[in-house]
């Protein structure tokens, strides 16, 4: 099957409050000979204040976001999904992608009203994030890749020292199109010398695979990363968590005897699936686990393992345990973070497939009769952006009002949007470090003031 490679280039770190401003894609065939290769920007939408550290660090001018001959937003994200359509089948393959590139591509469609939050794993497409399979390879093939240290003397797993460290000589990093051949780049090198790890990162990508393997009851690996080096976790399928057949209890053998937990009560299971150390691990199977075999097996890890088999009820036990955990969370207050707060009816689902092709008076329309609020919310400030001139001055201002609003306070900056504070933070930490020019310094100094002072006017 081909493969698509990919990268974006953002406003910032959140994929629910930034947005894209490139998107390159090569695709190949399946010895990554190159097919066809595709590089879109867009131009900044008016509700967002970009990060003066990723203008910085991706190179992009003011001029660049604010240039009217490229699309916008909207218009971008119905090339994406046209694009993602016309390379179907394909196994779309990014770095780091699964955690964020995946989520920026499907805020991108649920904020511009596209059909499909998840085309790349609809009609034959499928994922894989070879971040996942670097992690693998430094803990199953280490030789074949040459590693560097960070300051602190560890292991750095990020592309833009990775790449150039093993021969790929010509990598513009932060510039999507060169991440995206750094990758490809990458992906060779695992495939022709770690072959028995490329083999089991071509099984992960299909969650059926990976199901068929976890509920055989055997003990298996996981490569994780939180925070230090990669790490093999030895466990086995331990039940669905309910109602998510994307989700599964993985039980840490290695750490504990399950024979503590087949007759707890709600409590301990609760604890074991949420207390640090994690007993029960939370495994979304449709993420890319990276899942191993294991060729000798410890007995007492294989009695373990045998135990749980022997006790299915334990399965239904654990299934609402790991549903008690994510019960317990408070609903997300924005919009944009409201992404998995459920699926669209069906009255709606039919009505965003006809959104594309319509007019914006009929489109004004669709809005006006959707049932979920999350997409009323979204069409409105979609058509305000896109077509001004349907709405009267008044609620123009409004809108403007409450994005200057939104854009003076934000109680998380750790993991939302830019406000006024946060880019004097950025824009003074981009002069400290000397990252671009005292002219460039000058100009987006300028662009932020100005923008400032149109949205306190009432224009956006």
């Amino acid at each position: 099957m081909a493969f698509a490679f990919y990268d974006f280039e953002t406003t910032g770190i959140s994929p629910a409050f930034d947005q894209p401003l490139q998107f390159a894609a090569i695709l190949t065939d399946d010895d990554f000979n190159e097919i066809e290769r595709v590089n879109l920007r867009c131009r900044l939408a008016p509700h967002i204040l970009p990060s003066p550290m990723a203008m910085a660090i991706t190179g992009v001018s003011p001029e660049q976001l604010l240039d009217p001959n490229l699309p916008s937003w909207f218009e971008f994200a119905i090339r994406l999904r046209d694009l993602i359509e016309r390379w179907a089948p394909a196994t779309w393959t990014g770095y780091n992608s699964i955690a964020f590139d995946e989520e920026v591509l499907r805020q991108t469609f649920y904020q511009n009203l596209q059909p499909n939050l998840y085309e790349t794993q609809f009609n034959g497409n499928d994922r894989i994030d070879i971040m996942k399979v670097v992690y693998a390879v430094w803990l199953k093939a280490p030789d074949i890749l040459n590693w560097s240290a960070g300051d602190n003397g560890k292991i750095v797993f990020k592309l833009d020292q990775l790449a150039p460290e093993n021969g790929f000589t010509n990598h513009d990093a932060h510039d999507a199109l060169g991440d995206v051949e750094a990758t490809i780049h990458i992906a060779r090198i695992i495939r022709d010398k770690a072959p028995d790890v490329w083999a089991h990162a071509l099984r992960n990508r299909d969650k059926h695979d990976v199901i068929e393997r976890l509920v055989t009851g055997t003990p298996m690996a996981i490569v994780e990363r939180f925070g230090g080096p990669p790490r093999e976790l030895i466990g086995c399928f331990c039940g669905f968590q309910d109602g998510n057949p994307n989700r599964v209890g993985f039980f840490n053998l290695a750490a504990a005897d399950p024979s503590q937990y087949l007759g707890a009560d709600e409590e301990a299971l609760d604890k074991a699936v949420g207390l640090s150390p994690i007993t029960i691990r939370s495994l979304p199977i449709n993420k890319f686990p990276s899942l191993f075999e294991i060729e000798d097996v410890d007995r007492e890890i294989e009695r373990r393992a045998r135990l749980i088999a022997s006790n299915p009820d334990f399965y239904g036990r654990v299934g609402k345990a790991l549903t008690r955990r994510y019960a317990d969370a408070e609903p997300p207050e924005h919009v944009e973070q409201q992404i998995y707060q459920g699926f669209y009816g069906q009255a709606d689902q039919i009505a965003l497939k006809g959104f594309g092709d319509a007019d914006w008076f009929n489109r004004m329309e669709i809005i006006s009769s959707f049932e979920d609020k999350r997409l009323r919310y979204l069409g409105l400030r979609l058509a305000m952006i896109e077509q001004p001139g349907l709405f009267d001055a008044k609620q123009l201002a409004a809108a403007a009002d409450a994005i200057e609003k939104k854009w003076q306070h934000c109680p998380d900056n750790g993991n939302g949007w830019s406000t006024f504070g946060t880019v004097e933070e950025d824009l003074t930490e981009v002069e400290r470090r000397d990252i671009v020019s005292a002219k460039d310094l000058e100009e987006m100094r300028a662009f932020f003031a100005h923008r400032r002072s149109e949205i306190e006017a009432g224009r956006f």
